[in-house]
């Protein structure tokens, strides 16, 4: 009898451990630095995927790592995800998640993107709609156009417009050729100011404010991004409004944000993680997710140091935006 309970019970204690087993994951995330808007993202897929895991009955455990732009660190990083035998990695932003792409073409473990502005141009997907491969994810696309609408609702007789990004970030590069052309069609002049790092960014504030540019405009830049707290006062002081591609700029200080809503980008990134992991959903026919790029934040603090009330600037950007709110400063949401 006792050894027929023993067999029972390591009959029963093997089927728990597989069980267990089915329902367990592990997710490498790596971001790719240290900066309001991306922190806001891995934040908030940690949160989601954390509710996902009580809601299933099901263990995720999460390795979160930041490479802090550092390519070798990056490599790395994912290079002991893959040794680790993570089920899924997820890339936030365009660097990481081709770096992950290139290095899962024999292993085809999945990797869900997050805040890739143009996965199609970056050749991680075939199309929005139906990826390939092993890869899927979040885009935070941004509608320049939008955006170069509210500098002049805000001041149309703006003449010289400054272009503020780094020439090394993917995502800056659809923007600010869009920015170009429909500055050209209008006929209003622009220049260009460049940093690869925060250093650089400030030399390059500093430039555009003794150049006396009506405004300043900056997409989604992770390195202007990083900058922000560094610079805005500099603006402001100059009554240059800084137009920018993430509420999080704002957040930091730039006068305006304009674009998705980051947290609700982690929230569906986390969706597509489980989706994957849980559901068996395949990457290759799961299409990117893109947002709404309505959403305007303005930074109140700043509009009154650049002399703009915030009722009447809302009234002037109403018709090109589905929602305005305002923001103050600080460091983190």
């Amino acid at each position: 009898m006792k050894k027929i309970i023993a067999v029972m019970l390591a009959a029963i204690l093997a089927l728990c451990a597989c069980a267990f087993a089915e329902g367990s994951y592990k997710v490498g995330i790596c971001n790719y630095v240290d900066d309001a808007s991306l922190n806001q993202i891995v934040e908030n897929i940690q949160n989601r995927l954390a509710d996902i895991a009580a809601e299933k009955g099901v263990s995720i455990d999460i390795d979160y790592q930041n490479c802090n732009a550092d390519a070798s660190v990056m490599q790395q990083i994912i290079s002991n995800f893959i040794a680790d035998g993570v089920d899924l990695m997820v890339g936030v932003a365009t660097p990481v998640a081709m770096t992950m792409q290139s290095m899962t073409e024999d292993n085809r473990i999945p990797v869900v993107f997050a805040a890739v502005t143009d996965p199609v141009a970056a050749e991680l997907v075939a199309s929005l709609d139906a990826p390939g491969g092993n890869i899927t994810g979040t885009s935070d696309y941004l509608n320049t156009a939008a955006v170069m609408n509210l500098i002049f609702a805000a001041n149309p007789d703006a003449k010289t417009v400054g272009l503020l990004y780094d020439v090394g970030q993917d995502s800056s590069a659809t923007p600010i050729a869009d920015a170009k052309a429909y500055l050209d069609e209008k006929g209003v002049a622009y220049k260009e100011y460049t940093g690869t790092n925060v250093s650089e960014v400030i030399l390059a504030a500093q430039a555009l404010v003794a150049d006396g540019v009506d405004a300043v405009f900056t997409p989604q830049d992770n390195t202007i991004m990083q900058a922000e707290l560094s610079i805005y006062e500099m603006l402001a002081e100059a009554g240059i409004p800084h137009y920018t591609g993430a509420d999080s700029f704002a957040l930091n200080g730039a006068f305006l944000g304009y674009g998705v809503d980051y947290a609700n980008l982690g929230v569906v990134t986390a969706d597509m993680v489980a989706g994957i992991l849980i559901d068996g959903n395949d990457p290759a026919a799961t299409p990117v997710q893109t947002f709404d790029n309505g959403t305007a934040t303005i930074n109140t603090e700043t509009a009154v140091a650049i002399g703009l009330d915030f009722d009447e600037i809302s009234a002037a950007f109403e018709p090109f935006c589905t929602r305005i709110q305002p923001i103050e400063t600080a460091e983190e949401f």
